[in-house]
């Protein structure tokens, strides 16, 4: 039998906040522990594992129901894997979307960035002048 690791050492060992991991629990990304006598949940390699898996994943922004597909996966290995790679491309076509959408904000912040050339007091700050909503 593997050593047993409270809540506080599981989220130090992966960099993933106590609130995290009980909220990858709920969420059934991360299968409930057991708990001691006196009630304390006992993680163990596997749950380290997993919780390890989950963080990379977070890291490389993918969603939490593709993650739960994801270890659907790695916990079935006898499975055609075509629809992870299907997913990741799926997620590489947002990734995409995300820097075109970026480029334009960056194009629109230069822009505005722009209007102020020079060193003005607020009220002659064309920056502000830009930003304001017409009502009406």
């Amino acid at each position: 039998e593997g050593k047993k690791m409270r809540i506080g050492e599981l989220a130090k060992k992966t960099g993933v906040d106590v609130p995290t991991i009980r909220y990858y629990e709920l969420e059934r990304l991360l299968a409930p522990p057991p708990r001691s006598s006196a009630g304390y949940r006992q993680y163990e390699a596997t749950h380290l594992e997993t919780l390890q898996f989950i963080r990379h994943c977070r890291s490389l922004d993918i969603s939490l129901s593709e993650i739960r597909m994801l270890l659907d996966y790695r916990e079935n290995p006898e499975l055609a894997c075509d629809a992870v790679n299907q997913l990741i491309a799926l997620h590489i076509d947002q990734v995409r979307d995300r820097i075109t959408q970026l480029q334009q904000l960056e194009e629109q912040l230069l822009a505005l960035q722009g209007r102020c050339g020079e060193q003005r007091y607020a009220k002659d700050c064309g920056i502000l002048e830009s930003l304001k909503c017409s009502v009406g």
